[in-house]
This record gives C-alpha cells, sequence and structure tokens, in this order.
C-alpha cells in the first residue's frame, strides 16, 4: 500500500501553489479572505488544522473550488 502524504502537507503545497500562481503574498490571500495572515503562514507551514469555514474562504479568495486545496 502506497503511503500518501499527511493532508495537512497536501493543503499547505496547494495553498501555496495557488496563492503564489494568483500573484499573492500571505497578507494579500488573508485580506482577501479576511483572515490573519498568521492563519495563512501556519498553513501554508503545515501548522495549522483549519476549519471548514477557514478552507471555503480561501478556496474563494483564491477563486478555487474548495476540494482544489486537498487535491493531491
Amino acid at each position: 500500500m502506497a503511503k500518501r502524504p499527511q493532508i495537512r502537507a497536501v493543503l499547505a503545497k496547494n495553498v501555496r501553489r495557488l496563492g503564489l500562481a494568483k500573484g499573492l503574498s500571505q497578507d494579500a490571500l488573508a485580506a482577501d479572505a479576511g483572515l490573519f495572515q498568521k492563519q495563512i503562514s501556519g498553513i501554508e507551514n503545515g501548522r495549522a488544522n483549519p476549519e471548514l469555514d477557514t478552507l471555503g474562504k480561501i478556496a474563494a479568495a483564491l477563486g478555487v473550488h474548495p476540494s482544489e486545496l486537498l487535491d493531491e
């Protein structure tokens, strides 16, 4: 059985990748999502365990469906 990456690592990679693709800094993404920069940093570093509502806000700010944040 293949080892799957930790879900926080997948989320971190996708938030970072999608944010960079849109040219958004952590500050800008946080502002667009109505969050604090520290929350975005924690997610991008795989330390945070965000609530579903937070994932929805981030996805909306990035212009993607929330499932894209968790897609391997």
